[in-house]
């Protein structure tokens, strides 16, 4: 148990003693830096229950934890604020307990599943810097959540079917004269991602065209000659047809080869992948079975639905007239298949935009509705959109930031300012780029989680790739430094030990332990609320800790071997929990910057 975990137990007995009161809760916070103190048990809340003086309450408590818990050496009260000294060497019993653990923070899976899905893309064109941030969220809780003790696995479902496509492929039938990846040198997806573009240029056009004929505009755009080809084509598709199947596997297979590059490059993987092609059809069968259960009901012309105003929502159409699937009663037939596939699934995280916010409530109440026991694990991973300082993106117009470019973008950024800085004389060209990869991607993906999902990010490329402040290279930096110095306590011999003694800690050694100890705790938290944002900047929190004890406390300077010792373990440590902490961020860190 930690120390907050004694304390509340302690300070619930000594109210239960002295006030013959069984407290609820018991409410900590970080003591004040102008107060002495490490952990604050705030009174007021035990107003409601505790009829007495504030200060009387902490003077009370306080001399019950000093007498009753041994790490307990003092305490003082201001107001209504008991601030409670630790002892020295409960800090440091500690250390001794993880600084040999390579795993610290992180509990051993369990065997309840939980399914994370995140990026699945349509394959009418590449990612784009919506997707990086997608991903970047979807792995990354993927990680926190195995971190915390969840086993995982990570999925995604391709939208590889629909009118979208059907216009990819129809412009490139018409405009791309047989060209191919390999003869024009492009990635797929990009290749693919340009017809689209050139499909709704050519609509726009044929618009254009109509409107000046005095053809109503909403007329001209359902009657536009290229989009009713496309529609016959996404017919036949549905017919099996087999020259449009085959054009349709072509295309499609020239953008999967592109979005795996992508995915290497950004660093994020998965375990199952699911297709629309294979999943669109599967819910039928399911409400055709709720129809049975009184769950959904059918209308006059057929069509099928399901009524959710008791619940504050509204009618749902799961099912049209002619009997064709909704993108609803797709959802609720892949949820189904998932738990089939793979039968420890205990739950399912959905990593989807904002704009999808009441669909999802639809679906899971759906699901619950039709007796699923899991569906009370369902969790949609809602976040805001990207902006860049240029306004909003359009795929059809072309106007999106590619993900492949924003990647080697952010190289090129970090590679320019990593020059200017005049840090890196001693390296090879093929270390440099190395770095500057790692550095350009660690802070795009620092950029991007530090923020709270639910928030909106505006994107600035080169703030991102700053060596101070809330960003990734700081950190990475930190890091660095830190090999650094223990490249150098190896050069001068310096034996660490099994178990560290001291008497005294400096004031900036024991906030560097109690940062540390903070990291368990901050995982578990962040898997609760699936928010990466949390580790991001526990870890900015611990590296500004771990540079003012390097610019207070001599490291390698210091006489007495001991404190030497220790100060050297505790940088090992603190490097060893960045890294960690990173790594849950899907970010590396170098050994040398």
């Amino acid at each position: 148990m930690n120390i907050q975990g004694v304390l509340t137990a302690k300070v619930k007995e000594a109210v239960l003693s002295m006030y013959k009161v069984d407290l609820p809760t018991v409410e900590f916070q970080p003591t004040r830096k102008d107060f002495e103190g490490d952990i604050t048990a705030v009174i007021f809340p035990m107003l409601r229950f505790v009829k007495d003086n504030p200060v009387q309450i902490g003077e009370q408590i306080g001399g019950y934890l000093q007498e009753q818990v041994n790490a307990v050496s003092g305490f003082n009260v201001i107001k209504g604020f008991l601030n409670i000294v630790i002892d020295d060497g409960f800090y440091l019993d500690f250390f001794n307990d993880v600084k040999d653990d390579k795993r610290y923070g992180f509990v051993k899976p369990s065997d309840n599943a939980v399914m994370v899905e995140y990026s699945s893309p349509n394959t009418n064109k590449p990612l784009h810097l919506g997707h990086i941030r997608n991903n970047l969220l979807g792995y990354s809780v993927a990680e926190i959540l195995k971190a915390s003790g969840k086993k995982v696995y990570k999925t995604q479902i391709i939208n590889d079917r629909g009118i979208h496509i059907c216009k990819s492929m129809l412009a490139w039938q018409r405009f791309g004269n047989g060209e191919t990846p390999q003869s024009t040198g492009l990635k797929g997806d990009k290749l693919v991602g340009n017809y689209y573009v050139a499909f709704d240029k050519a609509y726009k056009e044929q618009i254009a065209q109509k409107v000046a004929l005095g053809i109503d505009s909403k007329v001209a755009e359902k009657e536009a000659p290229i989009l009713l080809e496309a529609q016959e084509m996404l017919q036949k598709w549905e017919a099996g047809d087999e020259e449009i199947v085959a054009l349709w596997k072509k295309m499609n297979g020239w953008v999967y080869e592109g979005f795996e590059e992508t995915y290497k490059n950004l660093g994020v993987d998965f375990d199952t992948y699911y297709y629309e092609s294979d999943t669109y059809l599967l819910g039928k069968d399911v409400v055709a079975a709720g129809i049975e259960k009184g769950v959904f009901y059918e209308k006059e012309d057929g069509s099928v639905w399901i009524d959710l105003t008791d619940e504050g929502l509204d009618e749902k159409i799961v099912l049209r007239s002619d009997g064709t699937a909704v993108y609803m009663t797709q959802d609720i037939g892949t949820a189904i298949q998932r738990v089939t596939d793979y039968p420890d699934v205990n739950g399912m995280v959905y990593t989807v935009g904002n704009e999808q916010d009441y669909h999802f409530k639809v679906l899971f109440l759906i699901l619950k509705k039709l007796g699923f026991s899991w569906a009370e694990k369902l969790y949609h991973l809602s976040y805001g959109m990207v902006d860049l300082p240029s306004g909003k993106m359009k795929s059809r117009e072309g106007t999106v930031v590619d993900a492949d470019d924003l990647m080697k973008d952010m190289t090129q950024t970090a590679a320019h300012i990593s020059e200017e800085l005049g840090k890196l004389d001693d390296y090879s060209e093929a270390e440099k780029q190395d770095l500057y990869k790692m550095i350009g991607l660690g802070a795009l993906k620092y950029y991007i989680l530090k923020v709270d999902p639910k928030k909106r990010i505006l994107f600035n490329p080169e703030e991102s790739v700053d060596f101070q402040g809330n960003t990734g290279p700081f950190i990475q930096y930190t890091y660095a430094r830190i090999q650094s110095i223990l490249r150098k306590a190896d050069e001068l011999k310096i034996k660490l030990q099994d178990h560290v003694s001291l008497g005294t800690l400096h004031p900036k050694e024991k906030e560097l332990i109690k940062h540390i100890q903070l990291f368990p705790e901050t995982i578990q938290l962040a898997a609760e609320n699936y928010s990466p944002a949390l580790i991001a900047n526990y870890t900015y929190d611990l590296v500004k800790e771990f540079n003012s004890f390097y610019q207070q406390v001599s490291i390698l300077g210091e006489s007495d071997q001991h404190k030497k010792v220790l100060r050297v373990q505790l940088s090992q440590k603190v490097g060893e929990v960045i890294q960690s902490a990173f790594g849950l961020l899907g970010i590396n860190v170098p050994e040398r910057m």
